[in-house]
């Protein structure tokens, strides 16, 4: 039930007609409960907006996404470091976390 992978390219259909696209140098897949481990120089791509890290897991069981280490978001409305990101999909919500400084990085476009 564990398939261990590299190269990892990974496309995620929403109900929305958008797509997430995901890469990574190695990754883990449960076909059982279809939990996924993106490991190394992680990249997504959401529309317009690039994500980069260098862990990503998705737990299908809890609808929740934990992104870490070395966590940058770059978008049109401007470009974001953090240590953790963790999204609820069933809430629609998203944490920032940092633990170094305690600081979240953020050069933010509000027009």
């Amino acid at each position: 039930e564990i398939v261990n992978m590299k190269f990892v390219e990974a496309n995620f259909y929403f109900k929305d007609d958008t797509t997430l696209y995901v890469w990574s140098d190695t990754g883990i897949y449960n076909n059982k409960t279809l939990d996924m481990i993106f490991d190394g120089n992680v990249k997504a791509i959401y529309e317009k907006s690039e994500l980069f890290a260098q862990k990503a897991e998705y737990s299908n069981q809890d609808s929740f996404l934990t992104i870490t280490e070395n966590v940058k978001i770059i978008d049109n409305r401007g470009t974001m470091f953090a240590d953790k990101l963790l999204f609820d999909i069933k809430k629609q919500t998203l944490n920032i976390a940092s633990f170094n400084d305690n600081k979240v990085n953020a050069d933010v476009k509000l027009k």
